[in-house]
């Protein structure tokens, strides 16, 4: 899909995640192509970057340009048994409430509960040590569409 981002951000392979549009954005002639194309709370990876340049106020040096984005790999530790790459699955988050150094694999951004995933690669075990007891896997997903 294509949307625009500032320039100085607009580098192939770079990721962000939409937070959702500015103000200014519902007056905005480019906001059906630009802010109306992405999710809010997704990630998405930059994947190719054109020339076209356009104005906006929001962007540092005013200046957007279009680039073709799609959600992001995300990586995440999981306590399910059934991991194998190249299987799909509806993500459920862990059940776990502790603030850990692991929390942002284990809950990351960007992943919504009973999101349609695909296991990209798996890592195997996780070798860190969790608070409450999991046995947990450390894999890559991508959305399944």
């Amino acid at each position: 899909m294509i949307t625009l981002i500032g320039k100085d951000l607009a580098k192939k392979g770079t990721s962000f995640i939409f937070y959702g549009p500015a103000e200014e954005c519902e007056s905005c002639r480019f906001k059906s192509s630009c802010v109306d194309t992405l999710e809010r709370n997704r990630m998405y990876e930059i994947l190719d970057v054109r020339d076209n340049e356009q104005k906006c106020p929001i962007h540092e040096g005013n200046t957007v340009v279009p680039v073709e984005v799609e959600k992001a790999p995300i990586e995440l530790l999981t306590n399910s048994r059934n991991i194998f790459e190249g299987s799909t699955f509806q993500y459920i988050p862990i059940d776990c409430d502790e603030d850990c150094e692991y929390r942002e694999y284990c809950v990351p951004e960007g992943l919504v509960e009973n999101d349609k995933c695909i296991i990209v690669e798996s890592e195997g075990k996780h070798k860190g040590e969790c608070k409450k007891g999991y046995r947990l896997n450390k894999i890559t997903l991508a959305f399944v569409v």
